[in-house]
């Protein structure tokens, strides 16, 4: 079975018994993104190499058993009007296109905390006005059942 038709459950299941590694599910997921990025444009940033080490350390936390979330390894993007630290965080608007936040929000937290591996910001309408995706200033998001 592909790593991508597994729930987030089965995922942190499969890592917790060392049948994949956390390394092994964030490549899957840039693997995808590589893939179909170019032609559905859900992503405003995602760093591979933060992603990977980011991997790292959550595998090393795993097999050290200082870490026992239900989720722990699983690979997450988060819209882009939810704050990261050191990730810029535009919410879909041109005005906020170089802001950089030195904080993660609380959700962010909670999320690394359960040894969840973000590997991007997903792209929205500007300031979340709107739920379609098509009044981004960057782009339009197409949706991969009906482009």
């Amino acid at each position: 079975m592909n790593i991508l038709q597994y729930s987030a459950l089965q995922l942190a299941e499969k890592i917790r018994k060392r049948e994949l590694t956390v390394v092994e599910a964030v490549e899957a997921v840039f693997s995808q993104i590589e893939t179909y990025e170019s032609r559905y444009h859900c992503y405003i940033s995602h760093d591979r190499e933060q992603a990977l080490q980011q991997a790292r350390q959550v595998q090393k936390k795993i097999e050290d058993g200082k870490i026992n979330s239900p989720l722990a390894g699983v690979p997450i993007a988060v819209k882009d009007n939810i704050c990261t630290a050191g990730i810029k965080t535009t919410c879909g608007s041109k005005m906020l296109e170089n802001f950089v936040p030195y904080y993660d929000a609380t959700v962010v937290e909670k999320l690394k905390a359960a040894g969840m591996v973000l590997v991007g910001k997903t792209n929205m309408d500007e300031f979340a006005m709107g739920s379609s995706c098509e009044n981004s200033a960057f782009f339009v998001t197409k949706n991969p059942h009906n482009l």
